[in-house]
C-alpha cells in the first residue's frame, strides 16, 4: 500500500474544511461560519437570519459579543435586508515587520482570516464582502464594495454595525463632539454612555479588558459609538457633513477596519498591535529623512503670557530669542527648535500666511545658525480651521520649509469646525488631513498634527506622520478654567487615546507657579514628569517649559536630556487604570533602559521587577523619584537623586508621592568604563 501525499495551499484546505462543515450542519442545522484566532481562544461566528447579517465573537468560549448586526443604510436604500452569504473563503497569515520607529523594533503579525461574499436575494443583487481578520489579542473586520453595475457612486446615510456587549462594563471614554477630543476620561458603565468616541476602552466583571477602535481611516468618517435602547449594545455612529450626509462613497472601496482589542489585563492592552497590523505597509522608500527625537520651543512663555504669538513689544518668535533657544537646545543635545507665532496672521486667526514672516523674524538667518549649531528648526502652520486657507498655500510653504533645512511641521486646526463648518472627524477632514500627510511626503517633511481626527495607525503606511495631539495635554495646565489636568488624567490616557497611537502631550514643566492663570497648574510631582517622558510615547517628544526653568533645575533636567524618542522594546511592569502604570523601554539606538512610574492622587509603592535586563549583568540604576514629603498640591518640587547596581533578579520598590513618580536610566555596568 503506497501513501500519496498532496500539499494544497491554505485556501484550498479551508475551504474543504469549510464544505465538509456545510455537509455536516445540514444534519444537525444551525451552521455559522466561523474563524477562530491562531491559539484557538477568539471565536467568531458570522450569520444569516431573516435576510440580516449577524455576528457574534467569544474568548475560552465565554461571549465577548452578542449576535451584532451588520449593514448599511443607503441615501436611496437600504443594504441590511434581503441578504444572503454566497461565499466563504479561510486563510491564514504570519509575519514579523520592522517598524521605522515606535515602541518596539518588531511586530508580530500572525492572524486567520474569514471573508464573506454577501449578496441581495432579489432586487438589484447588490453585494459586498465582509472580510475578518483574527489575532490573539483581538480581531478587525471590515467591509469592501467590489466594482458592480448597481452600486457605483452612492452615499451611506448610516452604518449599522453592532457591538452587542454581553455586560455592562466599566468604561473609559469622552463625548464625540468634544473639540479635538481634549477631553477627560470618565469611568462610567455602558448603559450610561451618550455618544462617544473611539478608543473605548472597558473592563468586565470577570477580569477582561476591551477596547474598540478602527484602523486605517481612509476617505470615509471617524466611527463613534451610541448605545442602543437596551444598555449594553453599542451601534456605529459616523461623524456627519454638515450637509447631514455621512460618507460619499464610490466603488471599489472599503471601509476602515472595525476593531476590538481583547486582552487578559490592562498590560496586553498597551502592548496590542492589532491596529497597526490592520494598515497598510510602509509605502515611502527612502526613510532616512523620517527620524524620531527631542525638541524644545517657544511655546509655553506664549501660556504664560511672557510672550505672544502675534507681533508686538512682547513677541516671542524673534530672530534673536529663537537663536537663544538654538543655543540651550544645541548645549543639551535637542534635535530642533519649535516657533509658533513667526509668520503673518495671528491677529485674525483666519488669513494666516505660510510663506511670509513677521518682520522680526528672518528665516533665513535662524535656519543657517541653526544648521551651524546642528539644530533644526521645528516649522509650524497653524490654519485655525481655515482648510480653505491652508491647501492653495500648503505646497509653496512646504517648499519654503525644504529649502531651508526644515523637516518637521507641527500643524494645527484650533476650532470647533474646519471652514466654520465641517467636523474634524468627519470625512471632509479625514481626506484634508491625509493630502497634508501625502504632500508632505514629496518635500521630505515629518508631520505633528494637532487638533487631528483620532489616529487609526496610519504611521505604519506613512511613517513620516510621526505624532498627533488629540489628546487633553499639558497646555491645559496653563490656562483651563477647571485648574487643570487631575492627577489621575495621565493614568487613564495610556489606556484610551494612547491605544490610538502617539500623542503629543508635551511633558517636562519644571516651573509649578502659573502667574498668568494663579488657580490653574501642573498638579504631578517633578518626579512625574520626569516619568512621562517614558510613559506617554511620541516619537517627537517636546520638553514643554521654558529654557531658564530647565537651567535652575539642571539636576533633574538630566533625565530628559538622557530619554530618547524611539524604542527597541516596550514592558509594562504594572499598571491600573486610572491609579497607576509602570513601563520600562530599550533604547533603539544603546543597550540602556529607561523607566518611567506614575500614580493618580494617592501615594504608592511601585514594584517592578527586572527581569527584562539581560542575564547575567550589572546595571547602574540612576533612579529619580519623589523626595520626603513631597505632594503634587503642596510640594511638588522635593526630588532625590540615587544610584545603586541591580540585576536582572532585582526587584524595585519606590515609595511615590500623591501625583508623583519615578523616572530611572538602567546602563550596564562594563559600558560605564
Amino acid at each position: 500500500m503506497s501513501i500519496i501525499t498532496i500539499n494544497y495551499p491554505k485556501k484550498i484546505i479551508y475551504s474543504i474544511i469549510f464544505y465538509l462543515a456545510i455537509g455536516l450542519s445540514a444534519c444537525t442545522g444551525g451552521f455559522k461560519d466561523t474563524v477562530m484566532s491562531p491559539d484557538g481562544k477568539i471565536k467568531i461566528q458570522v450569520s444569516s437570519e431573516d435576510g440580516q447579517i449577524y455576528y457574534a465573537v467569544s474568548k475560552s468560549d465565554k461571549p465577548i459579543l452578542n449576535r451584532s448586526l451588520l449593514g448599511f443604510v443607503l441615501q436611496d436604500s437600504d443594504l441590511y435586508k434581503g441578504l444572503t452569504i454566497t461565499d466563504v473563503t479561510f486563510d491564514s497569515f504570519n509575519e514579523t515587520w520592522e517598524q521605522v520607529w515606535g515602541e518596539e523594533r518588531f511586530v508580530t503579525n500572525h492572524y486567520n482570516e474569514m471573508k464573506l461574499s454577501i449578496q441581495e436575494a432579489g432586487g438589484m443583487s447588490r453585494r459586498f464582502d465582509l472580510l475578518f481578520r483574527v489575532f490573539n489579542d483581538g480581531f478587525g473586520f471590515r467591509y469592501e464594495f467590489p466594482e458592480q453595475e448597481n452600486l457605483n457612486d452612492f452615499v451611506i446615510m448610516d452604518e449599522l454595525t453592532e457591538f452587542a456587549l454581553a455586560g455592562n462594563h466599566t468604561t473609559w471614554s469622552i463625548p464625540y463632539d468634544i473639540e479635538a477630543y481634549e477631553g477627560l476620561y470618565r469611568p462610567s458603565s455602558i448603559n450610561a454612555l451618550d455618544t462617544v468616541c473611539t478608543p473605548l476602552t472597558m473592563e468586565t466583571s470577570d477580569g477582561l479588558f476591551l477596547a474598540i477602535h478602527e484602523a486605517n481611516l481612509t476617505d470615509y468618517a471617524a466611527m463613534n459609538l451610541h448605545p442602543r435602547n437596551d444598555g449594553t449594545t453599542l451601534k456605529c455612529y459616523l461623524t456627519p457633513w454638515s450637509t447631514g450626509e455621512k460618507v460619499f462613497m464610490k466603488a471599489p472601496h472599503v471601509t476602515p477596519w472595525r476593531t476590538m482589542i481583547i486582552a487578559d489585563n490592562e498590560a496586553g492592552l498597551l502592548l496590542s498591535r492589532l491596529m497597526l497590523n490592520l494598515n497598510e505597509p510602509n509605502r515611502i522608500e527612502d526613510t532616512s529623512w523620517i527620524q524620531p527625537g527631542r525638541y524644545i520651543g517657544i511655546w509655553w512663555g506664549m501660556h504664560m503670557k511672557e510672550y505672544t504669538w502675534e507681533t508686538g513689544p512682547k513677541h516671542g518668535a524673534t530672530t534673536a530669542n529663537t537663536k537663544r533657544y538654538i543655543d540651550f537646545a544645541s548645549k543639551h543635545g535637542f534635535d530642533g527648535v519649535l516657533v509658533e507665532g513667526w509668520n503673518k496672521g495671528w491677529e485674525d486667526w483666519r488669513s494666516f500666511s505660510f510663506t511670509e514672516s513677521y518682520p522680526d523674524f528672518d528665516m533665513v538667518e535662524v535656519t543657517r545658525y541653526g544648521a551651524e549649531k546642528g539644530v533644526k528648526l521645528i516649522g509650524h502652520h497653524e490654519t485655525g480651521g481655515w482648510v480653505s486657507n491652508y491647501e492653495p498655500q500648503m505646497e509653496e510653504a512646504f517648499t519654503l520649509y525644504r529649502d531651508h533645512g526644515v523637516n518637521a511641521v507641527k500643524t494645527g486646526y484650533v476650532g470647533t469646525l474646519l471652514d466654520g463648518k465641517e467636523m474634524h472627524s468627519g470625512q471632509f477632514a479625514v481626506n484634508h488631513y491625509r493630502k497634508v500627510i501625502e504632500t508632505a511626503v514629496k518635500y521630505r517633511l515629518m508631520i505633528d498634527n494637532h487638533e487631528p481626527v483620532m489616529p487609526t495607525g496610519l504611521q505604519r503606511t506613512y511613517p513620516n506622520l510621526m505624532t498627533m495631539e488629540g489628546v487633553r495635554g499639558q497646555e491645559w495646565d496653563a490656562w483651563s478654567n477647571d485648574g487643570g489636568n487631575p492627577p489621575e488624567h495621565t493614568t487613564i490616557i495610556p489606556f484610551t487615546r494612547g491605544l490610538a497611537g502617539p500623542m503629543d502631550f508635551t511633558p517636562g514643566t519644571f516651573n509649578f507657579t502659573n502667574k498668568a492663570m494663579p488657580g490653574t497648574r501642573v498638579q504631578t510631582t517633578l518626579a512625574k514628569q520626569l516619568a512621562l517622558f517614558v510613559v506617554l510615547f511620541s516619537p517627537l517628544q517636546m520638553a514643554s517649559d521654558m529654557i531658564e526653568n530647565y537651567e535652575a533645575n539642571p539636576a533633574p533636567f538630566e533625565f530628559i536630556t538622557q530619554c530618547p524618542a524611539n524604542w527597541s522594546e516596550t514592558v509594562v511592569a504594572e499598571a491600573k487604570i486610572g491609579e497607576y502604570v509602570t513601563i520600562a523601554r530599550k533604547d533603539r539606538n544603546s543597550e540602556n533602559w529607561f523607566a518611567g512610574s506614575i500614580t493618580a492622587e494617592n501615594a504608592r509603592e511601585m514594584f517592578m521587577q527586572l527581569d527584562f535586563l539581560d542575564k547575567g549583568v550589572t546595571y547602574k540604576a540612576r533612579i529619580f523619584k519623589d523626595g520626603k514629603g513631597a505632594h503634587y498640591e503642596t510640594d511638588p518640587y522635593t526630588l532625590n537623586i540615587e544610584e545603586i547596581e541591580v540585576t536582572a533578579d532585582s526587584v524595585l520598590v519606590i515609595k511615590q508621592a500623591p501625583g508623583g513618580g519615578t523616572a530611572i536610566i538602567f546602563t550596564k555596568k562594563d559600558d560605564l568604563q
